[in-house]
């Protein structure tokens, strides 16, 4: 894994200006021809958060938090919101760039990597909204905020993984996409984003069960660098369990992706 891991560090650093170039290509013809433009990137998720905060902050009857309650949720939703887009975009990289896959001389390995970085753009203007949030609102993070950095590249890693493999396999089963979307529809509400552990009183094996999410992880990451002030290696189970399934599903999405690679071209 570690040689497959380096061996793609070194493709996207080769052609970083090329990564690079048609990531934002890929950022600004996605809203093309709309009067708004880019802005449509963040007025979706932005409607989202102000519909989950209406109906969870006047309808929840749970633990209170430390915080606002619309910081605890903005600390779950801008993670879930770049896993969701990362992992969408990615799994149809190489049918959106089909043109692209049917060139000889074209490194393909790059194209997911060129669509997590287009939505990479905008995590990191959420992450900054969200950041100046919690100023105005007078809750400052501590210096645990820098974590964020390490949350967000193996929230990169885990949806590329995964996208190696997804991306690979719908070019020959379609209905696959609609198959992640359900997923996504679901995976939001079984990750404690809207809600955690102690409003609806769960524990034993059930929560156990929710914590093998990957995304708990990175959810409960972005909530210790802004709330709780934790390090990661103050939760050392779930981090060993994160990195585990992560590189478990990178060796696996690269495989896959290898082995597939020769016949894309040709059923594209």
């Amino acid at each position: 894994m570690i040689t497959r891991f380096f061996s793609l560090l070194g493709e996207t650093y080769q052609n970083r200006k090329m990564i690079l170039s048609l990531a934002k290509n890929d950022f600004k013809t996605k809203y093309a021809g709309s009067y708004l433009g880019i802005i449509w990137a963040f007025i979706q998720p932005l409607v989202t958060i102000l519909v989950y905060w209406f109906v969870f902050s006047n309808l929840r009857d749970g633990a209170e938090r430390e915080v606002p309650f619309v910081l605890w949720l903005v600390a779950g939703l801008v993670p879930w919101f770049f896993f969701q887009e990362g992992l969408n975009s990615g799994t149809n990289s190489l049918i959106e760039y089909s043109y692209l896959v049917k060139k000889v001389v074209f490194n393909i390995n790059v194209l997911p990597v060129v669509k997590l970085i287009s939505a990479l753009f905008v995590h990191l203007v959420f992450i900054g909204i969200c950041l100046l949030l919690y100023i105005v609102m007078g809750h400052m993070p501590g210096i645990e905020v820098i974590q964020i950095i390490y949350y967000s590249m193996a929230m990169f890693i885990l949806v590329l993984g995964i996208s190696y493999m997804t991306s690979a396999i719908v070019i020959f089963f379609r209905d696959l996409s609609q198959f992640i979307n359900i997923c996504l529809q679901v995976g939001v509400w079984m990750t404690p984003i809207m809600w955690n552990f102690e409003d609806f009183r769960l524990s034993g094996l059930l929560v156990f069960i929710l914590k093998l999410n990957p995304m708990f992880y990175i959810v409960e990451g972005y909530r210790d660098a802004l709330i709780n002030g934790k390090w990661f290696w103050e939760r050392p189970a779930l981090t060993l369990y994160f990195w585990a399934f992560t590189i478990i599903m990178f060796i696996l999405g690269t495989r896959v992706f290898k082995k597939l690679k020769i016949h894309f071209a040709d059923v594209l």
